[in-house]
């Protein structure tokens, strides 16, 4: 800013004083000192045109007028200044001072300059001459990724038409600088050159160009630390969770320097300390030395103090807990070794909503105004005295209790869900369920529910409750096509997670379609021209709307045409159908406590056998009726987001068994199964027609109602290692047995080992177990008469899965995580050959992504460690894609 002064005067060296101080002054430190120019200056003669008017002399404005490059309008800029013609003004003087202040301030103008160009008599004639700050016109930014300019674009306010001035461009600078060093990027260099457009007319542009050169991320070849005697530097450096020196054999953490992280760390150094005793214990010094092969060493002073332990510990204010209660709870002992972590978690741990802490103990049963706070109060001889002062304050209980947020879902759906009620004593971990419930549910965004406590009141000992929610698509559809099995192979499935079935015929409530009493609904239909599949299944959790019992039932029908090879087309004379119809009910259980589940189900399955000769069965003309009876027992107690728990366990054991019909029907069996055996000890292309014709009528008479037991057991865990970093081991096991040794296994319902899980279309009860790195169903046992693996199925089969998870997105619209798994597993025919620890090995890498439109979709990379059953050589590398299942 410049106030354009023509000094004529007799007194120069007072003129170049004058001079100097505008010259030589920053803008801002110009504005403090205006005033006081004008002042001196009122003791010269200035001159426009040879005018001379005398110090502080009022004058009467005449006309203002405007010059200079600028767009506003000579009228805004003259209304702006608050100069007006016909103002009586004092020049000089403060008027002059403040109109450019105004303007100033305005932050429009780069150059501010006011003549007096005219005195006749008491009148004066002033021109304002200024120039507008340049607008941004066009951004170049070179060094970065073209997604990340964006992001610099709306964080730097940079966008086109912006005032481009000397605090934008410092302020720019130094924020991306801070930026790419708290990225690690420590030698991060920011160049802005801004161009004058030189067609501009209505208003000053410039072009900016940026410049970024971020260098490479900084690793960090040493940690050492000075003053440390106690604690090693090894232990030291372990406690820093994010700042970590160069390891080529560390795979989880890297070596790159991070400032936050860094800063984080030196805190986690103290932290060790006092988790040992030490509780004076500070940092005196850290240091950034850079090395030549461009790394950097950290050096970090500490002063470790001495060591203390707990003395007694007191607490004052509890009338609800005995103190021997609240010990228990607090589990440290007098004469411990001090630590003043673990004594602020067994307070109150934060990491942890459900931890056994007395926080807790006290919130769990009403106190939501419960405060506790430890308090030292002797340090004597390096024993420190510990008083918990607790004040309980009054119970709290629900006032209102409310969701907000859903658009679809009935509020009948989620308030059943709730654990806490209007009148209800207020309960953390009811909270805490509640919230795990809604996420359960699958209708809402998991990572996006929160409870909110409104209107506390202390003094009545109320609180209203509103858990808000945020809605994401539960239905999904399946559409896909594919060549497989000697043909086109096409997939039609619906299916509608919020389902409501009452609406049905309510042409109003299809939006697209009813939805929003928490049903499920599914139908699907594949085809070939070999295969047909129809299916459908429904479910209502709340059956009667009182209690959480799930009935769901089940309607399925598949048709197989088998190849003929002359014509290399489906010969519908011969075929193999399969109707199965399920019944279910699941009922929550509250003992032992309400994560167990009790489930049944009765299941019919007809199978048609129309001269279908195939290796599957023994007999090609007949049927097979399967009815049998599952009970089920699980547990599932994990943690809020079902598609990416972090935390709890899933078990599950199932039994499903059918009548024992050989101890009633009085059909001696034995003798059917000498002929089995006998005939399939000899291999199919050696046995004769009258062979393969007894063989097929003894199996018929075998296995015309279908008898068997099957015993499945599943358990994972999931654990929450660093942040979002989640573990999961799993380990499942399976058999199917005989009542009747002389009837035999049934050559349905079996096991079928290896490959991405997927079943397709199985069309004899079989079960398909995901095992990555190897074939689909190709690690079943070893078929003696051909030396490799059998195609009738396993009746044992056990597994071993170790996964290794990280998120890198859980927005609602998609959530991906990342994984890493090694597992095992292997399958037999029989007890005798069982062995746990002979497995197929395998390991690899993999990704999920949920779209709620389309379910659950990924891909896995695996390498199998050893050779497919009668191999030799281990089989090497497999790609599986998985639809619509999670493992």
């Amino acid at each position: 800013m410049k106030l354009l002064l023509n000094i004529k005067k007799e007194n120069d060296d007072l003129g170049k004083q004058v001079n100097n101080l505008v010259k030589n002054t920053s803008t801002s430190t110009f504005l403090k000192y205006c005033l006081t120019i004008l002042f001196f200056v009122g003791c010269l003669n200035i001159n426009a045109q040879n005018s001379d008017f005398s110090k502080g002399k009022k004058y009467t404005l005449a006309e203002i007028s405007v010059a200079g490059n600028t767009a506003f309008s000579e009228q805004t800029i003259i209304t702006y200044s608050g100069l007006r013609k016909g103002k009586e003004i004092t020049i000089p003087g403060e008027d002059i001072g403040n109109a450019i202040k105004k303007l100033w301030n305005s932050k429009l103008f780069s150059d501010i300059e006011v003549y007096v160009t005219k005195i006749e008599g008491n009148v004066a004639h002033l021109q304002i001459k200024l120039a507008d700050l340049p607008q941004l016109n066009e951004l170049k930014i070179n060094g970065v990724k073209k997604g990340k300019k964006e992001g610099i674009i709306n964080d730097n306010k940079l966008k086109k038409g912006t005032k481009v001035t000397e605090n934008l461009i410092t302020t720019t600078k130094n924020f991306l600088t801070k930026k790419y060093k708290k990225q690690g990027f420590l030698n991060t260099k920011v160049h802005i050159n801004t161009i004058e457009v030189q067609d501009s007319i209505d208003a000053a542009r410039v072009n900016m160009v940026l410049n970024i050169d971020k260098g490479e991320k900084v690793k960090i070849k040493d940690i050492t630390f000075e003053g440390n005697t106690v604690l090693s530097d090894k232990k030291l450096r372990k406690s820093m969770k994010g700042t970590k020196k160069i390891n080529r054999i560390r795979i989880l953490k890297r070596s790159k320097f991070i400032d936050s992280a860094y800063q984080a760390d030196l805190g986690h150094v103290v932290d060790a300390y006092k988790e040992n005793g030490y509780r004076d214990a500070r940092i005196l010094s850290d240091s950034v030395i850079y090395n030549d092969d461009k790394t950097i060493s950290l050096i970090i002073g500490v002063n470790e103090g001495e060591p203390y332990t707990f003395g007694d510990i007191k607490f004052i204010g509890n009338t609800v807990y005995t103190n021997d209660q609240l010990s228990r709870l607090l589990r440290i002992r007098k004469g411990d070794t001090y630590n003043g972590i673990l004594l602020q978690k067994r307070i109150a741990d934060d990491t942890k909503p459900d931890a056994v802490d007395i926080t807790n103990q006290y919130q769990n049963n009403g106190y939501l105004f419960s405060s506790i706070n430890p308090v030292e109060v002797s340090a004597d001889n390096n024993i420190i005295d510990i008083e918990v002062r607790i004040s309980e304050g009054k119970p709290a209980y629900f006032n209102t209790v409310s969701v907000v947020g859903n658009d679809k879902t009935n509020d009948h759906v989620i308030y059943r869900e709730l654990r806490t009620r209007p009148g209800q004593l207020y309960s953390k971990a009811n909270v805490v369920r509640t919230v795990r419930e809604l996420g359960q549910l699958g209708f809402f965004d998991a990572q996006e529910i929160s409870p909110n406590f409104n209107n506390p009141n202390p003094v009545e000992g109320t609180i209203d409750m509103e858990y808000s929610v945020k809605e994401t698509g539960s239905s999904q559809i399946e559409l896909q096509g594919g060549y497989g099995g000697g043909g086109f192979i096409g997939t039609l499935g619906l299916s509608f997670n919020n389902f409501s079935i009452k609406n049905i015929f309510n042409k109003e409530a299809y939006k697209p379609i009813p939805m929003g009493d928490g049903q499920k609904l599914s139908l699907r239909l594949q085809a070939s021209r070999f295969f047909q599949t129809y299916s459908f299944s429904f479910s209502e959790p709340w059956l009667g709307g009182k209690r959480p019992v799930q009935f769901s039932t089940s309607l399925s029908h598949t048709k197989q045409f088998l190849f003929n090879p002359l014509t290399r087309n489906a010969d519908k004379s011969r075929s193999f159908n399969i109707t199965g119809i399920t019944f279910g009910l699941a009922k929550r259980l509250s003992v032992p406590d309400d994560y167990f589940t009790l489930s049944q189900a009765i299941s019919y399955q007809r199978y048609d056998l129309n001269n279908y000769n195939t290796g599957l069965f023994n007999f090609g003309d007949g049927f097979s009726n399967n009815l049998s009876y599952t009970f089920g027992l699980s547990r599932n107690n994990t943690s809020v987001d079902p598609i990416f728990p972090t935390g709890g366990s899933n078990f599950g054991i199932t039994a499903k068994f059918s009548f024992p019909y050989s101890l009633v029907n009085g059909v001696d069996y034995k003798p059917l199964k000498e002929i089995s055996d006998r005939i399939n000890a000899i291999p199919r292309q050696l046995r004769t027609q009258e062979e393969s014709e007894e063989l097929a009528n003894a199996d018929q008479q075998r296995f015309s109602w279908l008898e068997f037991y099957k015993v499945k057991f599943s358990g994972e865990w999931y654990t929450e290692i660093t942040k979002n970093l989640v573990l999961r081991p799993k380990i499942e096991f399976g058999f199917l047995g005989a009542y009747n040794n002389a009837r035999g296994v049934i050559p349905f319902e079996r096991f079928y080992l290896g490959g991405d899980g997927l079943g397709n279309f199985s069309l004899d009860g079989r079960e398909v177990i995901q095992l990555r790195g190897y074939p689909n169903q190709s690690l079943t046992h070893l078929d003696e008469t051909t030396g490799r693996a059998s195609q009738d199925g396993s009746s044992i089969y056990n597994k071993f899965s170790l996964e290794l998870r990280y998120p890198i997105t859980l927005k609602a619209s998609a959530k991906i995580y990342a994984l890493g798994f090694i597992e095992g597993g292997s399958s037999y025919e029989s007890f005798r050959d069982f062995n746990p620890f002979n497995i197929n090995r395998s390991a690899g890498l993999g990704i999920r992504i949920f779209m709620p439109a389309f379910g659950l979709l990924g891909i896995d990379f695996g390498h199998g460690f050893d050779p497919l059953p009668g191999e030799t050589v281990k089989h090497g590398w497999e790609t599986h894609f998985i639809i619509g299942q999670q493992f």
